[in-house]
């Protein structure tokens, strides 16, 4: 199995060095949709994967290459996003309960899932019409998924099973659990939510399309419903709640004016139900919040927990170690499934407030990039971008990112943070080819 992965690794790198930068983006993007993050080629104590491999070989192509570097440009977001990197990485070398070349070992990797995602993304979606070549490129490239997912919903036979025994951390007889009588998709991915979001994520772009005219206007609903099949066919609340919000968001582009109202009674919504119910008000809203039933008290519950543990955790976190929570959630270990809690846990509170101030940032860019444009069709792609971040900061308070949809989200981030910079450039233009010279 090791040689299948290191020729795919050499095949994918091949791509991304020879193809323009658009569709090299798109071809990371493939091996990570298409090729299981847990197969690795192990050397020693390092673990090489075909995402992580071609990511850095993508990253060098940016960085030697001056015609894709004369259109970067720093920004005040890409600041703050390296702060919170530092974090990440520094708490990890000082406090990770391992040896200190596994330390190392282990930040180089997450730097590379996640820092380097998001700056090959920054360097080369530069342009409207780069963003927009690349979203038509992933919405084909989820069909197969789509499909995939739905056939094993339905029918139970999964192709990736076959290479789970590979994967280090199987166990013998592991199965997926069903839902209503029916599997929860998982096809490359480590887990069904994975598998779900990814397509969640991508759908607000997929559904932009549509504003592009022509065969698009009709093929944009229909790649957006088979988007929609991928993320339902996971048979997850995390996924089918992201759908959810991506589809109100959506819903509100032509009735902005409901926004504020919204909003609004969201928060006085939260402080009547505290004053009121005998429960905490996040404890209500998992209670209905939950499409597929399920364990949403394990999601309230983390909350109580992090808060009682306060003192334990908001220095430098638990080490990398498990907090000894599972015992009051009926496990043997504890399944943080709430993003801003794992960073806190594992990095400590200022790791916590580093994601938060990214996400503020984020959001009061997104919004000044949208009222400062003019260009209607400008607007809905900052629109679907804002829905994406949107979405997934208030799934991350249901589930937690890893694996390859956490590289395929930091692509996406680094895809907002350019799309927000006054360098971006929103003209349109023809038509760009595959291979051979590149203007822009």
């Amino acid at each position: 199995m090791q040689g299948i992965t290191l020729t795919v690794i050499i095949i994918a790198s091949v791509f991304v060095l020879l193809l323009r930068p658009t569709y090299a983006l798109a071809a990371l993007i493939a091996s990570l949709l298409y090729y299981p993050y847990y197969l690795a080629v192990s050397i020693g104590t390092v673990d090489i994967l075909v995402g992580r491999m071609v990511v850095g070989v993508l990253f060098m192509r940016c960085m030697l290459d001056s015609r894709i570097r004369k259109n970067f440009v720093w920004s005040r977001l890409d600041t703050w996003v390296a702060v919170s990197m530092f974090i990440y990485v520094i708490v990890a070398l000082i406090y990770f309960s391992m040896p200190f070349m596994r330390r190392v070992e282990n930040r180089g990797g997450f730097v590379m899932d996640t820092f380097l995602a998001y700056l090959v993304a920054r360097f080369i979606i530069t342009d409207r019409s780069r963003l927009i070549s690349l979203v038509k490129c992933v919405s084909f490239l989820l069909i197969p998924l789509a499909i995939l997912g739905l056939v094993e919903c339905l029918t139970g036979w999964q192709f990736f099973e076959r290479f789970w025994p590979y994967c280090p951390w199987y166990s013998e007889g592991t199965t997926l659990p069903q839902r209503w009588g029916l599997t929860r998709a998982v096809g490359p991915f480590g887990h069904p939510i994975l598998f779900g979001g990814n397509f969640a994520m991508f759908l607000p772009l997929i559904y932009y399309l549509h504003n592009e005219g022509g065969p698009w206007k009709r093929r944009a609903y229909i790649l957006s419903g088979i988007a929609l099949v991928g993320a339902l066919s996971s048979m997850s609340s995390g996924p089918w709640v992201m759908a959810i919000i991506v589809i109100i968001c959506l819903a509100l582009e032509k009735r902005k004016y409901l926004v504020k109202p919204f909003m609004i009674f969201f928060v006085f919504s939260c402080i009547f139900t505290q004053i009121t119910s005998d429960r905490e008000f996040y404890h209500v809203i998992v209670s209905y919040a939950n499409p597929l039933g399920g364990a949403g008290w394990h999601r309230a519950k983390l909350i109580d927990l992090a808060i009682e543990h306060f003192g334990d955790w908001w220095l430098t976190g638990y080490r990398n170690l498990d907090p000894g929570w599972g015992r009051y959630l009926g496990m043997g270990h504890t399944d943080v499934t709430n993003e801003f809690i794992l960073v806190g846990i594992r990095y400590g509170v200022f790791g916590m407030l580093a994601l938060i101030i990214v996400l503020i940032m984020a959001f009061q860019m997104i919004t000044y990039r949208y009222r400062k444009t003019t260009d209607p069709k400008c607007k809905s792609i900052i629109w679907a971008l804002g829905s994406i971040l949107f979405s997934v900061t208030v799934t991350w308070m249901s589930v937690s990112f890893f694996g390859q949809l956490a590289t395929i989200f930091y692509i996406i981030f680094g895809i907002i943070s350019s799309a927000v910079q006054s360098s971006f450039d929103w003209q349109e233009r023809n038509r760009i080819l595959l291979v051979k010279n590149y203007t822009v």
